[in-house]
């Protein structure tokens, strides 16, 4: 973006005239007006806050473009701050909801985490955690899949969508990460010992104590599996077989692979301006901190 033009330079008069003009009906009147108003830089948020609450829907719309415009651009500088500043370990919780920012400013993160909260204080009750571990994980998949009704989106799968942490909540869909992150975030505040883990082409959460070991897949309505289910299934897709895809993902990497499922979506979509933006997260996260 160009350096912003002095905002003092236009007299009270200049700028409502301006911004008037948003409510033209003329495509090539906007873009220009468009392009002069954000010439200006954040400073006209304030400008257009009022236009916002608008009884003209179409200056109301416009306002609203280009105020989040610049609640994008704020919201991308701080997560890429957050990916450069963050070691391996963060809250991935934190992560996701600052990455889903980037494409939702408008978005209440505490609202989310409050909201994910609702969910572990409905399940408290129901766990024993003296149970065997395959009945406590069948108490969350029948809260999470038969009451919360989340279920695998296979018919929208490449939907950038089910790759942002606030739109999987508010859809309960998503694909085979986000949902393992949903089902992770839950069972945490339940003090249970989830972590990912990033097969090849899938993503599954694991469950490991001093007793047994079990592999959920999210995506599959928490169908518990073993090492040796998820061994045959990197054979059957005849991919090398690697101890590591069996290992625990770091928040930093589970957010780093998210991020590559959007870029790959984007590119995909052809859509420039998200595959630059996404380009960046990238290669942030690849640093090593």
């Amino acid at each position: 973006m160009k350096p912003a033009a002095e905002p003092g330079t236009l007299a009270e008069s200049q700028k409502k005239a301006l911004v008037s003009l948003l409510a033209d009906e003329d495509p090539a009147v906007f873009e220009l007006v468009r392009k002069k108003l954000l010439s200006f830089g954040p400073v006209v948020v304030q400008w257009l806050t009022p236009c916002t609450l608008s009884n003209d829907p179409l200056m109301r719309r416009r306002a609203r473009g280009i105020v989040n415009y610049f609640a994008r651009e704020d919201s991308d500088k701080r997560f890429l701050a957050f990916c450069i500043t963050q070691g391996e370990q963060f809250e991935i919780e934190q992560g996701a909801l600052m990455l889903a920012r980037t494409q939702y400013p408008e978005i209440n993160m505490e609202g989310y985490s409050a909201l994910l909260d609702s969910f572990a204080e409905e399940l408290r009750p129901r766990i024993d955690l003296s149970d065997p571990t395959a009945g406590i994980l069948g108490t969350i998949n029948a809260y999470l899949f038969d009451e919360l009704k989340f279920i695998a989106n296979e018919q929208g799968y490449y939907d950038p969508q089910n790759s942002y942490l606030n739109k999987v909540l508010d859809r309960r869909t998503g694909n085979p990460l986000s949902l393992c992150l949903v089902y992770m975030l839950v069972a945490r505040r339940l003090q249970l010992p989830l972590v990912g883990i990033g097969l090849p082409g899938h993503f599954l959460c694991r469950m490991q104590t001093a007793r047994d070991e079990f592999y959920i897949d999210a995506f599959n309505r928490g169908r518990l599996l073993t090492r040796t289910d998820c061994i045959r299934y990197v054979v059957q897709i005849r991919h090398r077989l690697d101890e590591d895809y069996l290992a625990p993902v770091s928040p930093r990497r589970m957010l780093l692979r998210n991020c590559a499922n959007l870029h790959q979506i984007y590119t995909q979509l052809q859509r420039n301006e998200e595959m630059e933006r996404f380009q960046h997260y990238l290669i942030a996260l690849a640093q090593n901190n």
